[in-house]
């Protein structure tokens, strides 16, 4: 059984999310502002973490970014009630791994939580990938460049490998968004254009300075020989 922390200071949507996600399976442990879930935090380990953006005694963004510092192959889905353009754009680049806007369907927010931990626990283990100056650990999700290591987050590590195991072929937006988010991007969804994004400028250039993943405009990308 997956446990899950579910940070949200409604109380009434906690209860009705934890009742449902415990029919699907889920343990779930619900926390209602930011100091309760960092107690949480260091008392147990969950499978992943549901945070809203809005939080009694601060911004879950915050919370999110001490997330992404203290546990960084923690998968974390976002909530937000407000749904503005700038609160997922801002939670993508910190880190989150997918983003939902209230009020979800909580089946909806079932299928994402198992897509998200597929992809955190994949069936088959790869072994390192090397291209260039460039080595990659899919188990350990973690980056090495010229001896300088780099932790990916979960939808990053899927999204490398995809790319690093077909180099230089261009692989489409729906396809990587599959393997990356388990999901098709929906009209408008820049999901997948930020967890790039958040990879590019973790891994950098090339040594002589050209792009490692190159975009294709309206098509998708492809990492760079």
């Amino acid at each position: 059984m997956s446990e899950l922390l579910l940070i949200d200071d409604d109380q009434e949507l906690c209860e009705l999310l934890s009742s449902w996600l415990s029919q699907e399976g889920f343990q779930v442990r619900a926390c209602h502002d930011g100091q309760s879930a960092r107690r949480a935090l260091a008392e147990t380990s969950p499978a992943a973490v549901v945070l809203d953006v809005m939080l009694p005694d601060g911004s879950g963004l915050e919370l999110l970014k001490q997330l992404r510092s203290d546990h960084p192959d923690l998968p974390v889905l976002m909530l937000s009630a407000r749904g503005e353009p700038l609160d997922r754009i801002l939670g993508l680049e910190l880190g989150a791994d997918d983003y939902l806007a209230k009020p979800c369907d909580p089946r909806e927010l079932t299928a994402r939580l198992r897509a998200v931990l597929r992809r955190s626990h994949p069936a088959a283990v790869s072994s390192q990938l090397e291209l260039g100056d460039l080595c990659f650990s899919p188990v350990r999700g973690v980056v090495s460049i010229d001896e300088q290591e780099f932790t990916l987050t979960v939808s990053e590590s899927r999204l490398l490998e995809a790319l690093l195991k077909q180099p230089g072929e261009p692989l489409d937006k729906q396809e990587l968004a599959q393997i990356a988010l388990g999901r098709k991007l929906t009209l408008y969804d820049r999901s997948l254009d930020m967890h790039v994004s958040n990879l590019r400028k973790k891994i950098g250039p090339h040594p002589d300075g050209r792009p490692r993943i190159v975009a294709l405009r309206s098509r998708g990308y492809y990492y760079s020989l």
